[in-house]
């Protein structure tokens, strides 16, 4: 069996649909379905078995689960919602629940690949895996740092794979239900159906409009990135950045979608004054240590991955 939680969400119901294209059925679906819209994301996928988030919680506490046999985890639930500040709820989801998976899977040799975040670097201009670049900006990337922080004092006489990945910018089908923490190539793509132009922020951070640039990485590239790190031996467990390691601005999916659409025009708004502080302007994944491990495939540029995802959305 392969557990994977959050297998709702964004890049958890992609990496079900992924495995059930590789001929793997045999999943143990994780979620919290309080958002019931979730389940149109996997409306055609097929699971084997299904735990409420608190469920699996208990589940592991009482150290049952052996019938599963489980053979991988990949730990994608989280609130990832950047902009709330309830540090409690925050750390209750985002740290002790995964605490509780590593000490469950660490204790009976399982693999486990979860998810981490580039929040963790906040304003920095270097993005390598690395304490001295860790500066997260709001407590949901605190909470994923202070996991990695767990992880990293908890490997020692570790025998199983236990792998961090931190995403960058992921956007891609099957975030409609992420509402105002969908992707900008959503966004951009709904104002354009619905106005007939894009939006983007104005100057900021030294950078003129629409040119803060990040790491944009398309969902597909992230659940073959974190599958195939599932599948590797021990001696690869660490913490790995997850994007395409080029910082692209957002002026390049403006014009991506409009280019799709065929027709448009690109505003710009001014940049909020409440998010200054506390606005990565700049983004860009250091691969160095995942190329070093071993993924060696090339990953989609912005205007290749946003044709394809607007395409999808078409379709």
């Amino acid at each position: 069996m392969i557990v994977v939680t959050g297998g709702a969400g964004f890049i958890g119901s992609n990496l079900v649909h992924a495995l059930n294209a590789r001929g793997r059925d045999d999943i143990v679906l994780v979620e919290e379905f309080s958002d019931g819209r979730k389940c149109a994301n996997l409306a055609s996928a097929c699971i084997a078995d299904y735990f409420d988030r608190d469920e699996w919680l208990a589940l592991m506490r009482a150290g049952g689960g052996q019938a599963l046999n489980i053979e991988c985890v990949y730990h994608l639930g989280a609130c990832s919602d950047t902009t709330n500040w309830d540090g409690r709820m925050m750390m209750d989801n985002n740290f002790s629940y995964s605490r509780a998976l590593f000490d469950y899977c660490t204790a009976r040799r399982i693999p486990l690949v979860y998810a981490s975040s580039a929040a963790v670097y906040g304003k920095g201009t270097r993005f390598c895996e690395a304490p001295e670049f860790e500066h997260p900006l709001n407590v949901y990337g605190y909470s994923k740092l202070a996991f990695d922080q767990y992880v990293r004092h908890k490997m020692a006489g570790v025998e199983s794979l236990v792998a961090g990945l931190r995403y960058f910018n992921v956007y891609g089908p099957r975030e409609q239900h992420k509402g105002r923490m969908a992707s900008v190539a959503l966004h951009l793509h709904q104002q354009m159906e619905r106005d007939g132009r894009v939006r983007l922020f104005g100057a900021s951070h030294g950078y003129g409009p629409g040119e803060q640039r990040r790491d944009f990485v398309h969902v597909d590239d992230v659940v073959d990135i974190t599958l195939w790190l599932g599948t590797q031996p021990p001696a690869v467990s660490g913490i790995y950045n997850c994007g395409t390691g080029r910082a692209e601005p957002f002026n390049a999916i403006a014009a991506a979608v409009l280019e799709f659409h065929g027709q448009g025009e690109l505003e710009y708004v001014d940049f909020p004054a409440d998010l200054v502080g506390a606005y990565q302007a700049y983004t860009e994944a250091d691969l160095t240590r995942l190329r070093a491990a071993g993924y060696t495939r090339q990953l989609r540029d912005v205007a290749t991955g946003v044709r394809e995802y607007l395409s999808w959305l078409k379709s």
